[in-house]
């Protein structure tokens, strides 16, 4: 099988889960393409990130399934507190061939946090909860100098400057459909 032909049946592949993820209500209604080019949108916000990286409510496999298709040498954690969602999304791992790199947790993101699942190199969230949960939950589980990429609506800026001090998170530039912030220095 040639290379191209190899990635034309990972992207079919994809497509696929993503489709049964949406035929089972854990993904909206857009046509699957379009849910897949925004999800590339935070395979290119990782650029640069090397490591692991956490997906917050991974739910129905975006962006973390495009993620971890795309992006084979990051150790990726999907985690959703609906075990519903994460026995699909351990099946779509594994038929997707990702489970060297992918794992599945079940669990609220605090207890998540409370049992040691911090320290990851970058945290990503789409439609996970209100922006300030979001992001104090991402900085929890992310190593000083690691990087948040969140999603954004299409309007509008929902990032309370106070926050972003108290937190200690530089934004830095990004696709304006997701916001990428950088985590600064901690005192331990």
């Amino acid at each position: 099988m040639s290379h191209s032909t190899q990635g034309d049946e990972v992207e079919k592949n994809l497509h696929e889960a993503l489709g049964r993820s949406q035929r089972l209500g854990f993904l909206g209604d857009w046509p699957i393409p379009e849910v897949v080019e925004h999800a590339r949108v935070f395979v290119a916000a990782l650029d640069g990130v090397t490591g692991a990286v956490i997906d917050l409510g991974a739910g129905g496999g975006v962006p973390g399934l495009v993620v971890a298709t795309d992006r084979p040498d990051l150790q990726l954690t999907l985690l959703d507190r609906r075990t519903k969602r994460t026995d699909f999304l351990a099946q779509m791992v594994r038929r997707l061939d990702l489970d060297g790199h992918t794992k599945v947790l079940a669990a609220d993101v605090d207890d998540a946090i409370q049992a040691g699942h911090v320290g990851f190199d970058a945290a990503i969230a789409r439609g996970f909860g209100p922006p300030e949960f979001t992001l104090r939950s991402a900085v929890a589980c992310v190593r000083p100098g690691g990087v948040i990429v969140i999603s954004e609506p299409p309007s509008g800026d929902r990032w309370d400057p106070e926050l972003l001090r108290e937190l200690d998170v530089v934004r830095t530039p990004s696709d304006d459909r997701v916001v990428r912030f950088v985590v600064g220095p901690r005192a331990e």
